[in-house]
């Protein structure tokens, strides 16, 4: 931690109100992380949603029907009861694996989320349930809208596990994820602060970037002078 926030409560009170995701992705390029944007297909339901918090990783896999091969059990949804009940205060619901064929979240999922103290979740496919998700205010990122069930089509084979999307980016349980309007972005454990620090430098120098601009400097004589564009 830093003097800057105490606790992660602070921190994305802090990221909220000062960052954006693009400065966040520029300082990270910067040191060599240049794999840390999820697919851009990945978009909040609502332009002014803003999401930050830990990753809570959940692999889900295409099926056909509810059956487990093996032992003959009925178990619609696979594990996503249990991963759902897990979250913890501050965490990100962020799943991956499966076609965009059916909706990985909805209303419901959401109601438990918050109530267990998640900041939103991020789904590497269809989410459903949009008007009553967007009532509640839930942040909640995907693919797109599509109300068809995932009961008989996939369930959840394992979460708070390592996930790597096709875009690149890796994803460890605890890492930050944070989302806006441009996409969201993964920020690893081990490098938050100097990757938050580095990222609050530079916005703060763009905005005095802005302000040269707007007082009549040229793009150039602001770049030369600032090394900031």
């Amino acid at each position: 931690m830093t003097t800057l926030w105490q606790d992660d409560a602070d921190l994305f009170a802090l990221m909220k109100r000062e960052l954006f995701t693009a400065v966040v992705g520029d300082v990270m390029d910067v040191v060599g992380l240049t794999r840390q944007f999820l697919p851009p297909e990945i978009k909040p339901l609502s332009d002014d949603m803003v999401l930050v918090g830990r990753a809570m990783p959940v692999l889900e896999a295409d099926c056909s029907g509810n059956l487990i091969g093996h032992s003959g059990e009925k178990q619609p949804f696979g594990l996503m009861f249990r991963a759902l009940d897990d979250l913890k205060p501050g965490e990100v619901y962020l799943c991956t694996g499966a076609s965009p064929t059916y909706a990985l979240w909805g209303e419901l999922m959401s109601t438990r989320a918050m109530q267990l103290g998640a900041t939103g979740a991020v789904v590497n496919g269809s989410s459903r349930d949009t008007r009553a998700i967007l009532q509640l205010g839930f942040p909640t990122f995907s693919q797109g809208r599509y109300a068809q069930d995932q009961g008989v089509r996939g369930r959840v084979i394992d979460f708070r596990c390592p996930l790597e999307f096709a875009s690149g980016v890796k994803v460890q349980p605890g890492d930050i994820v944070f989302g806006d309007i441009d996409g969201v972005v993964i920020i690893p454990q081990e490098q938050e602060t100097d990757v938050i620090m580095a990222a609050l430098e530079k916005v703060r120098g763009e905005n005095k970037v802005r302000q040269a601009i707007l007082g009549g400097m040229s793009a150039t004589d602001a770049y030369e002078t600032f090394g900031i564009m």
